[in-house]
């Protein structure tokens, strides 16, 4: 099983070199991926919206360029997003964006999106919320449209494109795009348009054959072969309790999560280096241990 690592915004406060020094870590303790969570802005309860999932004052550095910055400073591992917000950003910028960290990192690009939840977010960005869903469908097609063809016509219900040229083309041609989401659109979504899905940490097995067969029925009734769709599910949810805490404190927890991943048939595996900052280990230095110990018992567990 593949593993990554959602990386922790909050090692920007020991600088630039915290985060370059837990990126390399992260390469040489021998995960295969990085991938940054995305959130531009996060919203205060007002009169008439309630509080977000995460505090206001959350630190959450900007996906794209934090990717940049690792790139920069690893030569192997893996650069996600877990997942980008595609709708509210601008499709063609984000196509750009993404080849050319592709091109500069050899390759190494992998894009997660999802719909996203925050309407203020959308709203402050300048994006229309209620459409959100169709929008990125269709920003799915257009991104490989660039990343594919030398020129490139689309003529969509959002988004136009008339004898456009975009250069360089990414090495991965195009860049694959896995999809997170629980709703029935959303694996629908998958099984439609998505090289993998992104999965939250499920439990129970029934749950894992319910969606499965929702992402294989989308994908035959596209003519699609389901057996070509990756997945990937989050190890654990983000600690919300004094057990959900300790979590990575438990190698034998950890190891448990691992096989029943793989027994439910998940190729990847994500671990939450921001969860381990807030269940006690409070520095670079601290959140590499716990990496390390999580990689070898996870790699011993699961092979």
């Amino acid at each position: 099983m593949k593993l990554t690592v959602e990386f922790p915004s909050v090692a920007y406060r020991e600088g630039g070199e915290g985060v370059a020094k837990l990126a390399r870590a992260i390469e040489a303790i021998g995960y295969d991926e990085i991938d940054m969570f995305d959130h531009v802005v996060m919203g205060y309860p007002t009169a008439s919206r309630r509080a977000p999932m995460y505090p206001p004052q959350m630190p959450i550095l900007e996906a794209l360029v934090a990717l940049s910055y690792v790139a920069a400073s690893t030569a192997r591992v893996g650069l996600g997003t877990e997942v980008l917000v595609l709708p509210q950003r601008q499709p063609t910028l984000v196509a750009k964006q993404l080849a050319s960290l592709d091109t500069l990192s050899g390759g190494r690009v992998r894009l997660g999106i999802g719909v996203g939840w925050q309407r203020a977010e959308y709203e402050a960005l300048g994006e229309e919320f209620g459409n959100r869903g169709r929008r990125m469908d269709e920003a799915i097609a257009l991104l490989r449209h660039y990343w594919r063809d030398e020129r490139v016509e689309f003529d969509g219900e959002f988004y136009q494109a008339e004898a456009i040229a975009m250069e360089p083309k990414p090495p991965q041609s195009p860049i694959p795009i896995w999809i997170g989401g629980t709703t029935d659109r959303a694996l629908r979504r998958v099984g439609e348009l998505g090289d993998g899905w992104m999965a939250p940490a499920l439990t129970e097995f029934e749950e894992v054959e319910r969606t499965r067969a929702i992402i294989s029925a989308a994908a035959e009734a596209v003519d699609r072969d389901p057996g070509t769709i990756g997945y990937q599910m989050m190890i654990d949810v983000p600690p919300r309790d004094a057990s959900g805490k300790a979590f990575y404190r438990d190698l034998d927890r950890v190891a448990a999560r691992g096989e029943f991943l793989v027994k439910a048939g998940f190729g990847w595996g994500a671990v939450n280096a921001t969860a381990m900052f807030q269940a006690g280990a409070r520095s670079v230095d601290a959140m590499i241990e716990v990496l390390r110990s999580v990689h070898d018992r996870l790699r011993s567990a699961t092979g």
